[in-house]
């Protein structure tokens, strides 16, 4: 989707909030720190900052990891889990979940084959049943899974 020309003439803060409702990727036009005083800023002193918009995908339960197979199965069990961080509340800082109350996600480890430590993959669940997100990067992105495939 492209962003309309308007877009530039609001700045970052409005592009941002322009992308998250339109979803993709918004430019604005922003003058540079050489170039920041009002008397010298000239258009052609203003520099394009790409402002980048994460959207939540899908995924389908026969596209992920074993290890993630066993991770929903302890959820559905109410556990035990491997690590104590299991189960804890995820507060979704990053912004990329729709946003919820406090307490609405939790967070739960996928096994990380030959990591040292939990590795960046996880399962956050969310309050309504079968609302759960895959994130194979430590929170940078999440998939809904979608257990009809």
């Amino acid at each position: 989707m492209r962003i309309p020309p308007r877009i530039t003439r609001i700045g970052a803060a409005g592009a941002l909030a322009s992308a998250l409702l339109l979803g993709g990727t918004a430019v604005a036009a922003t003058p540079s720190a050489a170039t920041a005083h009002p008397a010298t800023a000239t258009a052609a002193s203003l520099h394009a900052a790409q402002v980048r918009v994460q959207d939540v995908g899908k995924i389908c339960t026969s596209k992920l990891p074993d290890e993630a197979h066993h991770t929903l199965d302890l959820i559905d069990k109410g556990g035990p889990y491997p690590y104590p961080q299991d189960n804890t509340v995820f507060s979704n800082r990053e912004g990329i979940l729709p946003k919820q109350g406090s307490g609405y996600y939790h967070e739960f480890t996928v096994v990380t084959p030959g990591s040292q430590d939990r590795g960046a993959r996880r399962i956050v669940t969310g309050e309504k049943s079968k609302e759960d997100y895959y994130t194979s990067d430590h929170y940078k992105s999440f998939d809904l899974v979608d257990f009809g495939c």
